[in-house]
């Protein structure tokens, strides 16, 4: 039976997927889209003129985070200075003001070369972190009351996290070519409004959505640059490293990953080499705290230590942790070669990011920043995202009342056995996110960036090369089984068509 498609002339043929629009695919987005006029539709002006999905998707990300300034708003008018709970029953605690007289950034003392006279002898960040800070500092007024510097300390700082909250945004929209909308799952995260100014990690997350933004553009020069930089502002970033290098072993892609690693390690030396020679006591201050440090709040570590009773020191922490994030790595390793297609990028980054903060001896609620643009990429389906959030608002919420617990006599607040149950909701939110992509690597016809023929858009040099080294399922893939680097191929219909028609529905 002959074709009923039509088809264009080879000339008007589009070159790559048409926009996926959400609310034309995920059930979760079309009900909600439902608050702000529906389905996204023939007429809508979105992506005409000024109303590009980049703009608007930024424009959204600056308006969450300031909705979350605001919700810190108790705590700048009065909670952060009387020493009391209400910083933690409001759920508006941050590091930021605390730090800003508790390293001597209000005496003008120099991180890492000037001594602190606490029991933390320098700055404990990574040195470009030490810098953002430092530059916030000079930024705020040297005279007036303590509370006042301290505030406006906050409000400098939280005005340049909100442009690494608009970059990351765009970043992560700009990644998947034919899925811009999937940077709305970033700008609309709860858990980013709540938790972007507790600290300084967005910082790093910026960094590396935009170095992954690179790679995705055939630029692993670029990329490493930028993945140097950020991990010189946190040392989470360093780990996408990993799934990379097994990635370009399985393409092949040996060049463009040493690239990416000269780059990197050049990018790091050339922020962190001046300090590590002319302050290497306060350079090494983070490396040491983060050694030193104790079992601390939201580990699975501290569970196991209070339902068992028993003490687990830093050192067996760092050994447990380390031997499981071994197993991690091998059994990532295993499942990107013996994988039917080759694992998207952003899958993998996802997976070891999340099998780090699951491990790790301390999880402090902004930590959620660093899994947050991975998650958007990796599963950008409403529902599984939504109930992965509502994990980490729990968490968010759960950490606060327990500390007000403890530093009210217990007269206030969540109880251990409480605030032990939220520990287990966030591992499991994460483990429910992590068991998703698992199943998208493993069944890739459920994989929602690749039901529109494509391979890997985060992938860069990766996306559509064909596999040097595979094993398992891979190497003796199914005879009936599409070859593993390749998707449907995709056949254009009329202008009209909402979707792209594969080869498969044009037959009679």
């Amino acid at each position: 039976m002959p074709s009923l498609q039509k088809t264009r002339e080879p000339q008007d043929r589009p070159q790559g997927p048409r926009t996926v629009i959400p609310t034309h695919r995920d059930e979760v987005a079309a009900a909600g889209s439902e608050l702000i006029g529906g389905p996204f539709g023939r007429r809508a002006l979105t992506g005409r003129g000024q109303f590009t999905p980049v703009r608007v998707i930024a424009l959204v990300a600056i308006g969450m985070f300031a909705l979350g300034m605001v919700q810190k708003l108790p705590c700048y008018n009065w909670a952060w200075f009387r020493g009391t709970t209400s910083q933690y029953t409001h759920a508006c605690y941050s590091d930021i003001p605390h730090l800003f007289s508790g390293r001597g950034f209000a005496d003008g003392l120099v991180p890492y070369f000037d001594r602190l006279s606490g029991d933390i002898p320098f700055l404990e960040y990574p040195v470009l972190t030490g810098l953002f800070m430092e530059v916030a500092a000079w930024l705020t007024p040297g005279s007036g009351t303590m509370d006042h510097r301290e505030q406006t300390f906050w409000m400098v700082n939280a005005g340049m996290l909100m442009v690494c909250a608009a970059v990351l945004a765009v970043c992560v929209t700009r990644t998947h070519r034919s899925r811009p909308w999937d940077g709305l799952l970033v700008a609309l995260a709860p858990s980013i409004a709540l938790t972007a100014t507790i600290n300084w990690d967005i910082l790093a997350v910026a960094l590396t959505s935009a170095a992954v933004l690179l790679w995705s553009r055939g630029r692993p020069l670029g990329f490493g640059i930028l993945l140097g930089l950020a991990t010189a502002a946190k040392f989470y970033p360093i780990l996408l490293l990993v799934p990379l290098l097994l990635l370009c072993w399985r393409a092949g892609k040996w060049r463009e990953y040493g690239t990416a690693v000269l780059g990197a390690a050049g990018a790091w030396l050339v922020v962190n080499l001046p300090v590590m020679l002319m302050a290497p006591e306060g350079w090494k201050q983070f490396y040491l705290f983060s050694r030193d440090r104790n079992v601390d709040f939201g580990s699975v570590w501290l569970l196991v230590s209070q339902r068992t009773g028993t003490s687990i020191t830093p050192d067996k922490a760092n050994m447990y942790a380390l031997m499981l994030m071994v197993v991690a790595v091998v059994a990532l390793g295993f499942l990107a070669f013996s994988a039917p297609r080759r694992p998207r990028f952003a899958q993998l980054a996802f997976l070891v990011v999340a099998a780090f903060v699951l491990t790790n001896k301390v999880y402090s609620p902004q930590y959620v920043l660093w899994l947050v643009p991975l998650a958007a990429l990796a599963r950008p389906r409403w529902r599984d995202f939504l109930i992965w959030q509502a994990c980490e608002v729990m968490y968010f919420l759960g950490i606060w009342m327990y500390l007000a617990f403890m530093n009210s006599g217990s007269k206030q607040g969540l109880p251990v056995d409480g605030y032990q149950f939220a520990i287990v909701l966030h591992l499991l939110g994460t483990l429910y996110l992590c068991v998703m992509v698992v199943r998208d690597i493993l069944l890739p016809e459920k994989d929602p960036v690749r039901q529109d023929g494509s391979d890997d858009p985060s992938g860069g040099v990766l996306d559509g090369a064909e596999d040097v080294f595979v094993t398992g399922r891979a190497a003796h893939p199914a005879r009936h089984a599409a070859p593993a680097a390749e998707g449907p191929r995709v056949e254009w219909g009329t202008p009209g068509d909402p979707e792209p028609v594969t080869e498969r529905d044009s037959r009679g």
